[in-house]
């Protein structure tokens, strides 16, 4: 069974609104080339104790996690010590992450000190996601990824995971979608055909988006369409259609 894929911000100012959250967004478009989809999304806060539980259950779930920010070494960032919490291992200090950050330390004439090497304690067992922004790298476990919050340095490195270990899932389950406007339907008159369909076609999904106009509520349409394996979605949405003509509907 192909899993799921699922992606984790976290972070106070996202929750409290000092920063719009742009990773779901290009996530989005990044599986889309690659013809996958994300499955969930959740926003948490700098909670280690919510982020250990969440990420308990996660690892316990076996599905693909990738999870931008709060890997850093300040007071504020909790993301490496709750996946530690999480499987019940130590942080150790990773020695390639070791080497890039005494490199980069270096490179910018700062001295090389134990809480800059912090960013390099990782779960152990974690292997590293190279950073090609300032090589400060991020960390993988368990199908789990673990990039910055930092955009210009999280989706190159979200690509890199992507390309390196995950190339056998792409497009393995492309979907195409179908989708017509209608009139003089309710969606509780369509929902039984809604469902036959779902019942009688394999992998294929309906649904149902209503329009409404606040300016003039009679003018009440709906997006109704299926989604699914390209081999059966349109058969799926030809009954779509005849059905919504037999129920007197009117499709634009």
């Amino acid at each position: 069974m192909t899993p799921s894929l699922g992606l984790l911000i976290i972070g106070d100012e996202i929750l409290s609104g000092k920063r719009q959250d742009k990773h779901f967004a290009r996530l989005r478009d990044i599986l889309a080339e690659r013809g996958l989809k994300l499955a969930r999304v959740t926003y948490l806060g700098d909670d280690r104790t919510r982020l250990t539980a969440f990420l308990r259950d996660s690892f316990a779930g076996g599905d693909i996690l990738f999870s931008c920010g709060g890997i850093g070494a300040t007071p504020d960032d909790h993301t490496r010590q709750a996946v530690a919490a999480a499987l019940g291992v130590p942080l150790m200090l990773h020695p390639e992450a070791e080497a890039l950050i005494t490199a980069r330390t270096l490179e910018v004439g700062l001295p090389v000190t134990p809480g800059r090497l912090e960013m390099g304690e990782f779960p152990q067992g974690a292997a590293i996601i190279p950073n090609p922004v300032n090589r400060i790298p991020g960390f993988s476990i368990r199908r789990h990824h673990f990039v910055p919050g930092f955009p210009e340095m999280a989706w190159p490195m979200l690509e890199w995971v992507l390309d390196t270990h995950y190339r056998d899932l792409f497009h393995s389950q492309d979907e195409v979608e179908r989708a017509m406007i209608v009139r003089g339907l309710a969606e509780a008159t369509l929902t039984p055909l809604m469902l036959e369909i779902e019942r009688d076609h394999a992998g294929v999904k309906v649904f149902s988006l209503p329009i409404l106009n606040l300016a003039q509520p009679d003018d009440y349409k709906i997006e109704l369409g299926v989604k699914g394996p390209a081999a059966t979605v349109d058969a799926a949405f030809a009954r779509l259609r005849a059905g919504t003509l037999a129920l007197a509907g009117r499709i634009e």
